[in-house]
């Protein structure tokens, strides 16, 4: 099957650096228009140079289009994959420019991001738009994917992860396994003017149900604005703490709000919040992402072929399937504050 109205797919994250001559320059793109302390820079380059100066996005996001060029191939979808990101090489405008030099016309994006809010949401679709009048005439239309939080492939992906993460609990002990779905902090001024929290709860409540765990708890992570700025909360390092205070012995942590393990999991979870954990005497299971796995895979192929031929949009939960093109007003930016 080959769809006559788009010509190729292209992939757009958030990028990252793959060496430490890279981390500075990085961030400066990541914090480009913001006031914000050079020292705070630097403490966040410090979790870079303690990996090498390298994030693992790249290599996972590499992984990926691998596994998903092998899926619409397996499909007889004959689309090309392009990559490009936010913030780090390759960068989206020049993915852009490649992709009309090669007769590109009209493409499908995928965002790595599940779920709604500026920054996972709209600020890409500015990214794109920013990409293409950077390219200027000729510049390929594209459209992007809608939001997948309550798609069947993505919920059940990470379902998998979260029960490979409770088998590793001696057996006696799991039926009392403490379950913290973790995501990334925004301030509560974006939170706001999207629906980031209840799709997070939507989503954590079906993965739950599907573990057959009737409690579990929402919790944030990686908040990089001033104490004086409102974010969402709790913590996942305050909830370990009342975790242990409150007896519990084991907790596995979702990172549900990542699709992929970066800097923010492979930091902020397996360093800094398992040497909490272990402070502590909590045994800190951290699940997988879902990453590569196969059903995740597959719904990304089930997104494009919704746009392609029309096949019936399938979701989970109360919410529904999202609409295929955002509304001009949605996820609308925030005030200007210090993003991590």
């Amino acid at each position: 099957m080959v769809g006559d109205c788009y010509d190729a797919v292209v992939v757009v994250s958030f990028g990252g650096p793959e060496k430490s001559e890279d981390v500075i320059p990085f961030l400066e793109n990541v914090l480009r228009g913001r006031t914000t302390p050079r020292e705070r820079m630097e403490e966040v380059a410090a979790h870079y140079y303690h990996f090498g100066g390298r994030s693992p996005i790249n290599g996972q996001n590499r992984a990926l289009i691998a596994a998903l060029r092998d899926e619409l191939h397996g499909h007889q979808i004959t689309l090309p994959i392009y990559w490009g990101n936010r913030n780090w090489h390759p960068l989206l405008p020049d993915t852009v420019r490649q992709m009309k030099a090669d007769g590109v016309r009209r493409a499908l994006a995928f965002v790595t991001s599940a779920f709604s809010s500026y920054s996972g949401c709209r600020q890409y679709r500015e990214d794109i738009a920013r990409a293409r009048d950077a390219v200027g005439e000729g510049a390929p239309e594209i459209h992007k994917l809608r939001a997948f939080f309550n798609h069947p492939g993505f919920v059940r992906a990470v379902t998998d992860r979260a029960r490979a993460a409770l088998d590793q609990v001696p057996a006696g002990r799991r039926d009392h396994t403490s379950l913290l779905f973790t995501a990334h902090s925004v301030p509560l001024s974006m939170a706001s003017t999207s629906d980031y929290v209840p799709q997070l709860k939507e989503t954590a409540g079906l993965i739950s149900a599907a573990l057959h765990r009737e409690e579990w708890q929402l919790v944030y992570q990686s908040r990089s604005g001033p104490p004086s700025q409102p974010w969402l909360g709790p913590d996942v390092s305050d909830a370990l703490r009342q975790l242990a205070a409150g007896g519990a012995t084991d907790v596995v942590v979702v990172p549900l709000g990542f699709i992929s393990d970066h800097m923010e999991v492979v930091y902020d979870l397996d360093t800094e919040a398992r040497a909490i954990s272990e402070s502590l005497g909590l045994n800190m299971i951290r699940a997988g992402t879902a990453g590569t796995h196969p059903l995740f895979v597959s719904m990304i192929r089930e997104l494009i072929e919704e746009r392609l031929s029309g096949c019936p949009a399938r979701s989970l939960g109360v919410f529904g399937p999202r609409e295929n093109l955002c509304r001009e007003d949605c996820c609308p930016a925030p005030p200007r504050s210090l993003v991590r």
